[in-house]
């Protein structure tokens, strides 16, 4: 079973969160933010991935150490769940519209991390999220899982709408990557033989 749980508990969050990349879609989320409950539910659905999380964390202070630990929890938890990555098919993208917005996801799961982030979020703030804390959750989440991950946004005025096509588009981009390929069922998705 290509599943994992991770604990992460720190003077600041405390993280539970389990996924299983051969799910349903189905999010039980509860991270103590209401716009990133939003968009994980999202990830899940798009991604087909059955996703929990709950976090404690210090959201008196901001919202800060919650995203960016459940980012890291997430990453890890991908990790973990897929092994050795042998049969993936690794490498994933998605050209997202939302609305007026439109994001280009690409992602390999190379075992190396580098985010490349061209976005522009017009806005500080959707409803009380701090929206520079979206790169902090790809940056936690890239870190951990290992991944080569790149947005590229092509068009978007409404920061929701944006930020809402990056994590749907992620979704897609990551059920792609973590497909098994069954013409290479078993094998190392790298010419190097190993990830």
């Amino acid at each position: 079973m290509r599943q994992a749980s991770i604990s992460r508990k720190t003077k600041e969050t405390d993280i539970q969160l389990s996924l299983n990349l051969d799910g349903a879609g189905k999010a039980e989320i509860d991270t103590g933010v209401g716009f990133l409950n939003h968009m994980l539910e999202l990830l899940a659905f798009h991604s087909g991935f059955d996703l929990t999380v709950r976090c404690k964390g210090d959201t008196w202070v901001d919202d800060h150490h919650s995203v960016e630990d459940i980012g890291i929890a997430l990453g890890q938890a991908l990790a973990d769940a897929l092994g050795d990555k042998k049969g993936i098919t690794r490498y994933g993208n998605f050209l997202l519209p939302m609305d007026e917005a439109l994001v280009l996801v690409a992602i390999d799961l190379s075992g190396r991390d580098t985010l490349g982030y061209q976005v522009q979020l017009l806005t500080e703030k959707v409803g009380t999220f701090d929206t520079e804390l979206v790169k902090e959750f790809m940056l936690g989440f890239v870190r951990n899982a290992k991944a080569c991950l790149h947005f590229h946004q092509l068009a978007g005025e409404n920061t929701h709408h944006i930020i809402e096509a990056m994590f749907k588009g992620l979704g897609r981009a990551l059920k792609q990557a973590v497909a098994i390929d069954p013409s290479r069922a078993g094998e190392t998705p790298s010419s190097k033989g190993i990830l």
